[in-house]
């Protein structure tokens, strides 16, 4: 019942803001569109891959972009179709928020969001926060995750007197792969416009890979089981009001997919593995912001989410699999009201409340079908005086869970200081530091998964300390902007699996503590010679990441499972009239696939090179863009999670045209 009234007060919210935009009879002279890259000052480390540069990459997915962030691991089990998890400075994927167009993606089954499913095709940008924003005036959802990255979707902008935008493309490559997607915009009046969104994605999945049946390649093999068929599309309205903006949001996505699973059978040709998934996803979001006064700002969003998901393992395809055969369904409802008080211009304060509503129900024996209600509340009090700018903010959190067959659990209340210090020392370098703690919630399926779960568990908590210098100069032409950042983070109360005396049933507890000590760099130049346009970025990071959980353990202090010591990447982009070329460099340096830091599980370095060259022409008001890639030039043979394989040397051709 309780999911029902906030899904009417979201939809109640959709609904009435077009009216508000309908009472407004003021006059607008012709919209002027002004391009150009503004210069933010953020308080706290951020990185941010947006517009030419994003779409330079050749990436196909959220997740292929942020693998040029620093901090940054990317889980990739294989192929375009495989999921695709991040981890940032090593605290793992369920400590990092996702957010789509403002709105945090949630997942309360499991905690985590594959980033492969998310298209670049209408992204207009990709950002990565450690911490959280420095924007004052946020959901307290923002808040609430030891980082963020947060997807930017094309908003609709109109040239002179223009009423609508098409642009159409294709990308074909490896693999079977065809990618068709279509953008509309259309300019209803001037407060109001419209776009819509599609895209198709085939490919079979397959790609040779070699494999070591005891020392070195020695076996090539097709990876199978590969394939996806994913469909997507989206439905946005933008709106001005008096005094403030609003937008709505409708997302749909299907796929079906198979899972081509480890490689890690000894008979060559055996690779041979059957399970399927289907996804729905859906959702519904809303936002309206508003700035009665110069003294007073409100930020509202809703949101109701639907996600289904289909899993098959069938042994007559596969022997070596048991039979599983689960439908799952996912419901949420989220709202929320941000309200920012100016009390001077160097003092500012903002409160933030928000309510979601979480359920899940599952086709297996003797499920719990659980619920979740979280109430979350956050303060900022905002201070600027001269160079130096402070912000200090509490975020309490208030969950409670019920679960059938069992009894209700007891109510938990969570609170999350943060405190966060700039100051500009002189002009171009600014210094920076903050602190926070947060808190992560068992998924359900660490709580209430049959036979596994435990009822009992206990949040995990995080505390993070960073210092960092931001370099900014501009010398003969060549801007240059440069990033140092030194953390610390904690993490206690890891909930992990162990086993019980059956080591076939295994049991979620809170047992591990993990410390990472590390240092991100990144470096980033523009410059323009004549018609040619240079922006090259670097980044690197080292990050000492050690398994604190069992002081009795003989692994004690060891590195965690996946976490390299050195990673790097450097991004090239040149432009010449209506030429491009663009090469990538990714870089991940040995690494540990277990608690256990022994020879047997220690992990080879691996290292990517990519390139592109696009070429534009126009005709009037249309351009046309044809671009060519290669990804790992070098055919290398790599794994990013073990048994888990690559794909070597791809090509991929995109024909994009914009009328």
């Amino acid at each position: 019942m309780r999911a029902r009234r906030l899904l009417l007060l979201a939809l109640l919210l959709a609904a009435a803001t077009p009216i508000l935009a309908r009472q407004d009879s003021t006059r607008m002279l012709e919209e002027v569109i002004v391009r150009g890259r503004q210069a933010r000052q953020e308080i706290l480390p951020v990185q941010l891959l947006a517009g030419e540069e994003l779409r330079r990459l050749g990436a196909y997915s959220v997740a292929d972009a942020v693998r040029y962030f620093s901090g940054v691991q990317v889980k990739d089990y294989g192929g375009i179709g495989g999921l695709k998890t991040v981890n940032i400075r090593g605290m793992g994927s369920h400590h990092v928020g996702v957010f789509y167009d403002g709105i945090e993606l949630g997942n309360a089954q499991n905690g985590a969001i594959d980033l492969g499913r998310f298209s670049l095709d209408n992204m207009e940008a990709v950002t990565l926060y450690n911490g959280q924003k420095s924007a004052i005036l946020q959901t307290a959802k923002d808040r609430a995750s030891a980082s963020a990255i947060y997807m930017t979707a094309r908003r609709p902008s109109f040239e002179a007197s223009k009423r609508y935008n098409l642009n159409l493309a294709i990308k074909a490559g490896s693999f079977s792969t065809i990618n068709p997607s279509i953008l509309w915009e259309q300019r209803a009046s001037e407060r109001l416009s419209l776009s819509i969104s599609a895209e198709y994605l085939y490919t079979s999945g397959k790609y040779k890979f070699s494999y070591a049946r005891k020392n070195g390649y020695d076996t090539t093999e097709t990876r199978q089981n590969g394939d996806v068929r994913a469909s997507r599309a989206e439905a946005a309205i933008h709106g001005k009001i008096n005094r403030g903006e609003w937008s709505a949001k409708l997302y749909y996505y299907y796929s079906e997919r198979g899972y081509p699973g480890a490689s890690v059978r000894e008979e060559p040709g055996k690779f041979k593995h059957q399970d399927r998934q289907w996804d729905d996803n859906r959702f519904l979001q809303a936002t309206l912001r508003l700035h009665p006064t110069a003294r007073y700002s409100l930020a509202a969003n809703a949101k109701y989410a639907r996600d289904y998901l289909h899993y098959l393992s069938d042994p007559r395809l596969d022997v070596t699999t048991m039979y599983v055969n689960n439908h799952y369904l996912q419901q949420e409802a989220y709202l929320s009201l941000a309200h920012l008080f100016s009390i001077s211009p160097r003092l500012d304060v903002s409160l933030a409340n928000d309510m979601q509503y979480n359920t899940l129900s599952a086709d297996l024996v003797d499920f719990a079908r659980p619920d979740r209600y979280q109430l979350l509340s956050a303060a900022t009090l905002s201070i600027e005086i001269n160079r130096l700018k402070l912000q200090a903010g509490i975020l309490h959190v208030l969950v409670s869970d019920k679960a059938r067959g069992n009894a209700n659990t007891a109510t938990k209340h969570l609170f999350s200081p943060s405190i966060v210090a700039s100051l500009e020392a002189r002009p171009g370098v600014t210094t920076r530091a903050f602190y926070k703690q947060s808190s992560r919630l068992p998924t359900f399926n660490d709580m209430y998964y049959t036979f596994i779960g435990n009822k009992e568990l206990q949040p995990e908590h995080t505390a993070q300390l960073n210092a960092g210098v931001t370099i900014t100069r501009r010398l003969r032409g060549i801007l240059l902007d440069a990033r140092v950042d030194a953390y610390l983070n904690r993490v206690k109360n890891k909930i992990i699996a162990m086993p019980t005396s059956n080591q076939f049933r295994w049991t979620m507890i809170n047992f591990g503590r993990v410390d990472i000590r590390g240092v991100d760099l990144s470096a980033r130049l523009l410059s323009r010679l004549g018609e040619i346009e240079i922006a090259p970025r670097v980044t690197y990071s080292y990050q000492r990441a050690r398994d604190l959980s069992d002081p009795g353990s003989q692994w004690y202090g060891g590195q965690i499972p996946y976490i390299p010591r050195h990673a790097a990447s450097l991004v090239a982009g040149c432009a010449y009239r209506s030429w491009s070329f663009n090469y990538s460099f990714i870089y991940t340096g040995e690494r540990y696939e277990s608690v256990a830091n022994t020879p047997e599980n220690h992990a080879q370095p691996w290292y990517t090179h990519d390139a592109g060259i696009s070429w534009t022409t126009r005709a009037g008001r249309a351009a046309a863009r044809l671009t060519a890639e290669v990804n790992n030039l070098l055919d290398q043979q790599y794994e990013v999670v073990r048994c888990y394989p690559m794909p070597g040397t791809s090509i991929k051709i995109k024909l994009n045209i914009s009328l």
